[in-house]
């Protein structure tokens, strides 16, 4: 199945990345998540940002667009899919970082030269691809 969404680059003052635990992998990854009917992927990012950690962007910056066999993933489920994915940066973030979708066990900052250990392997391309 080929599945839309948007993943987020969330910068604090210090210059460290938003990452997320997600519960499901038990991996840090990006927020972010799959495009709902009638969304663009602004949207989506939009929404996910919103969802996934309680804050909001003044703007949105395109940063990248990523697709092809690299981004195929097994869910734990047994789902298999090709992400198609649209890279933004939220610029201007504002409100509390929160948890409140049942999708993170912890939310946190990290310097991009100390990422953590055990990291989504495609966040880790969406990292590489687009900031390095």
């Amino acid at each position: 199945m080929i599945l839309p969404g948007s993943t987020l680059l969330v910068f604090n003052d210090s210059q460290e990345l938003l990452l997320q635990h997600r519960s499901d992998t038990k991996e840090w990854g990006l927020p972010g998540g799959n495009m709902e009917p009638g969304e663009s992927l602004e949207q989506t990012a939009r929404r996910e940002l919103l969802e996934e950690t309680g804050l909001q962007a003044e703007e949105l910056q395109f940063r990248n667009l990523l697709s092809g066999d690299e981004f195929y993933f097994k869910y734990p489920n047994g789902d298999e899919v090709y992400n198609v994915i649209g890279v933004y940066q939220a610029i201007n973030t504002y409100g509390e970082l929160v948890m409140e979708d049942g999708e993170s066990l912890a939310l946190g900052y990290f310097p991009l030269n100390d990422l953590p250990k055990i990291m989504d392997y495609r966040a880790r391309l969406i990292i590489e691809k687009t900031l390095l």
